[in-house]
């Protein structure tokens, strides 16, 4: 059996969600010297702006301009952290 490494998000209301991860597979991850937290960090913004990418530009039917606008703070806010804009890092752009 696989030990497992558990970590922790904190909301902005105060509520607490801990996530069990398979130790050793952030290191899978990781850049020599890279702390964990910031792999996991790094791991949840990419999802989230994939899955609010794939909301917007691949649902069938009109979007909601509320959620476009939540997918262009995603964009930029992954782009702030990575230095490269999503569609850059996807491989293609809408």
């Amino acid at each position: 059996m696989v030990e497992t490494e558990t970590y922790t998000i904190e909301g902005p209301d105060g509520d607490v969600e801990e996530i069990e991860l398979p130790a050793g597979l952030i290191d899978v991850f990781a850049e020599q010297g890279e702390d964990a937290t910031v792999v996991v960090g790094d791991i949840v913004v990419q999802a989230f702006a994939q899955q609010a990418h794939v909301t917007v530009h691949h649902a069938e039917g009109d979007v909601p301009s509320d959620l476009e606008a939540l997918n262009d703070e995603m964009e930029r806010l992954f782009e702030e952290r990575f230095g490269v804009s999503l569609a850059d890092a996807m491989g293609h752009s809408h």
